[in-house]
């Protein structure tokens, strides 16, 4: 019996998709979550087979969440599903360590079948996304830039920023300025916000 966690906090999405999945007879749901903080807390808990995870929840993202299991449930596999599939999130989650990706348009029968090939140790990526994300485009940023993006992503001030990356708060501002300037963005939370959608950070 394949031991499922769900997570999603559309609550008629998540009772839905449980239902359905608890009528196939090797896969068992071991319990629903409204958001992400709560998918982990039950996750270490009843160490799930799969967790079935919505990409954008409250507290945790469903990608938050597979990195956050990574280190804490090794033999728990993630699979993250989502309304809309952005490219750079698919190679942010394949960096987190989730092992299925597919857009909630997918029948409960092919959530299902998922289900098992990840189980069984497979890899399971959408063709559609894979394909948007090998045609997507590359960061435009250096390293060094996306390293101050980093280390910034939450508001940190330029002297904050500095320290961490042990570099003159001077050169930082360079550093930002460039980066406003190649994104074509007014501000660095917008440059945070561009960069986190398209997985360049």
């Amino acid at each position: 019996m394949i031991r499922v966690l769900i997570a999603d906090d559309e609550v008629m999405i998540r009772s839905a998709v449980a239902a359905l999945l608890s009528l196939e007879d090797d896969i068992e749901v071991v319990a629903e979550c409204a958001d992400g903080a709560q998918a982990v807390v039950m996750a270490e808990k009843l160490k799930p087979d799969i967790c079935l995870l919505d990409l954008e929840m409250p507290e945790l993202d469903g990608v938050q969440v597979a990195d956050r299991l990574r280190t804490t449930l090794t033999a728990t596999r993630c699979v993250v599903v989502t309304r809309h599939a952005r490219p750079g999130v698919l190679r942010r989650a394949l960096a987190s360590g989730v092992s299925g990706f597919l857009p909630k348009s997918r029948s409960a029968n092919e959530i299902a079948e998922v289900i098992r090939r990840v189980m069984a140790g497979a890899r399971y990526v959408d063709p559609e996304i894979a394909a948007d994300a090998l045609s997507d485009e590359r960061s435009p940023l250096t390293e060094r830039e996306l390293d101050v993006l980093r280390a910034g992503r939450r508001g940190e001030a330029t002297s904050q920023i500095a320290r961490s990356l042990s570099l003159a708060p001077g050169t930082v501002r360079n550093y930002i300025s460039a980066i406003l300037a190649k994104l074509n963005v007014a501000t660095r939370q917008q440059a945070v916000l561009l960069a986190e959608e398209r997985g360049w950070i």
